[in-house]
């Protein structure tokens, strides 16, 4: 195929497929990446993290949620999904996942309360793919909202730090986002929110076309940079010079610790409860 013509979809050959997860992890530690996405066999993951668990749940209990038909939804509804879809890995012990439980209820519960009753989204879980600039960009969107004729990014997240509108603001994901969803449903989206359970707030932020291109180029920026260390490693260079460890905190709650001595030594070994919130 020569340079620039089009594939079957109607898609320049050239571009790179990428999600905002690829893009966070290559942007956080290359080593992580190729050991995520390019090493065969995947070296062996670590256990479950009690906070990703209930993230998890969270997340299928509202979808699950607005699955229902209006009729069917209320604050106790909510709750009993919760129950539901509760899972304990990475839990200290069924004491403590028991008190996280009520708390996911009570995050919920209280979340749905404060919705308008006839609420319902455009979509949930929605896939959403589309090309832009020199990347196509795709990922799955915990909530799509329709409000005076523009779609609405809305993200769920249950971690101990309360968000601000500038998380919002440079989120790439909900960036991405915001620009598929608009192509994919054909209608404007500049509104992007994070909507914090344990606490009830919004972090929103409203875009305009300069600030989504500049997520959008930000995005091309990382996605060309993984687009040629992937091509360096299969030209045969050594896996650790196009993939450099960046070694940190973060080290500690990496899927691949026990492959990464680097990681060992940057920060301690953490049990798959450490970072709950504390209240």
């Amino acid at each position: 195929m020569q340079q620039g013509q089009l594939s079957l979809e109607g898609i320049p050959s050239e571009l790179v497929r990428v999600t905002p997860a690829r893009l966070s992890t290559w942007a956080g530690c290359p080593r992580r990446y190729r050991m995520a996405y390019l090493d065969r066999p995947t070296p062996r993951r670590g256990g479950a993290w009690a906070n990703a668990t209930l993230g998890a749940v969270v997340h299928n209990a509202l979808k699950a949620y607005f699955e229902l038909v209006p009729a069917r939804r209320g604050p106790e509804r909510a709750a009993e999904l919760v129950r539901r879809c509760w899972k304990s890995d990475g839990f200290a012990d069924p004491e403590q996942a028991a008190e996280y439980r009520e708390r996911a209820q009570g995050w919920v519960r209280d979340y749905v309360a404060a919705l308008p009753a006839e609420q319902t989204p455009v979509a949930v879980e929605r896939w959403v793919s589309a090309p832009m600039g020199e990347i196509i960009a795709e990922g799955r969107v915990d909530r799509i909202d329709e409000r005076e004729g523009e779609l609405v990014v809305v993200d769920y997240k249950t971690g101990r730090r309360e968000l601000r509108a500038e998380d919002a603001r440079d989120s790439l994901a909900l960036g991405l986002y915001a620009l598929a969803a608009g192509k994919n449903l054909h209608r404007p989206c500049s509104r992007v929110e994070l909507h914090h359970l344990p606490s009830g707030t919004v972090a929103g932020w409203d875009h305009t076309t300069e600030s989504l291109g500049e997520l959008r180029e930000r995005a091309e920026k990382l996605a060309g940079e993984l687009s040629s260390a992937a091509a360096e490693l299969a030209g045969g260079a050594d896996p650790d010079a196009p993939f450099p460890v960046k070694p940190g905190a973060h080290c500690s709650w990496c899927d691949f610790r026990a492959h990464c001595t680097e990681g060992k030594r940057a920060a301690p070994d953490l049990p798959p409860w450490a970072l709950l919130g504390d209240g």
